[in-house]
């Protein structure tokens, strides 16, 4: 199968325009790149949901802080494109800084509630950078259908809350699909190729941190703070993480129940961010998934 790869943004919106035209259902994987098993997984459940499948690559200098990673995020191009085309992804969009942001452009896309804490208080202007890159790629694909992995939990949050109050729910729809995980637990992250063989076999103990919160849950233990504090207990014994946030908070918004005074509900998130040497590593599990 021959998967198209374009660069510029007319030419994909021209090239979905005539996919439309022919009544068929397109979807989009928006993705940095440096691809592994999740990102394929989200390729699959949109080839199976839809008639064509877009994918892009594009590592977007907007969501990094000064700080971060941006100049060592890796950039395998010519493997990503090779897996996206033996999966089945139709068309590859891979435009360019330029191609994104000229040089006088000068409007942004920010939002406040589900912002406010988790990735937001830790990665100052990081979502102002997603919001707007998205909803560009979402203008210039133009497509029916969004997938999207729920490792990025609040990322997902945040975007289906863009769609919906911009209106853009109108014409596409928003699936938020499943972490997929190393065999032993570890969500598949591009930056776990950062971690050193200790810190691979330490990186797990989020997971298990995580499902430690759930299990609490499910034992009956209805304080935030009891709840949390099982998690973070099993995260400080490994000695090796700095923990920047261990949080039950609301599904919907993101907002810590620790910050609402608000008791635990089942359809809450419990979410996690720490850094294992150098490398952030970031997860969530739902608080009922015992």
């Amino acid at each position: 199968m021959t998967m198209d790869v374009v660069k510029g943004r007319r030419d994909v919106h021209r090239l979905v325009a005539a996919w439309k035209a022919q009544g068929l259902r397109v979807g989009f994987v928006p993705t940095m790149g440096a691809l592994h098993e999740g990102h394929l997984a989200l390729i699959d459940t949109a080839r199976a949901a839809c008639d064509r499948v877009v994918a892009s690559i594009f590592v977007n200098p907007l969501q990094f802080g000064p700080n971060e990673d941006f100049t060592r995020y890796p950039r395998p191009v010519e493997r990503d494109t090779a897996l996206l085309a033996a999966r089945g992804c139709d068309a590859l969009f891979l435009p360019d800084v330029a191609e994104m942001y000229p040089t006088d452009a000068d409007t942004v896309v920010s939002q406040r509630l589900a912002t406010e804490h988790l990735c937001g208080a830790w990665r100052p202007g990081h979502f102002t950078g997603v919001l707007t890159v998205v909803l560009k790629l979402l203008m210039q694909v133009a497509p029916h259908d969004i997938f999207l992995g729920r490792k990025d939990f609040q990322q997902v949050v945040v975007l289906t809350r863009m769609v919906r109050d911009l209106d853009l729910d109108l014409d596409i729809r928003v699936h938020a699909c499943p972490t997929v995980r190393e065999s032993d637990g570890l969500a598949m992250s591009s930056r776990n190729a950062y971690l050193g063989p200790a810190e691979r076999a330490a990186a797990p103990t989020l997971k298990r941190a995580l499902d430690a919160v759930s299990a609490a849950f499910a034992a009956g233990v209805r304080t935030t703070a009891e709840l949390e504090s099982a998690g973070v207990s099993i995260v400080e014994r490994a000695g090796v993480f700095k923990i920047q946030y261990l949080s039950v908070v609301d599904a919907a918004t993101c907002v810590p129940r620790a910050v609402t005074g608000t008791a635990p509900e089942a359809t809450d998130v419990v979410a996690v961010a720490a850094m294992l040497g150098a490398t952030r590593l970031i997860d969530n599990v739902d608080l009922s998934a015992r």
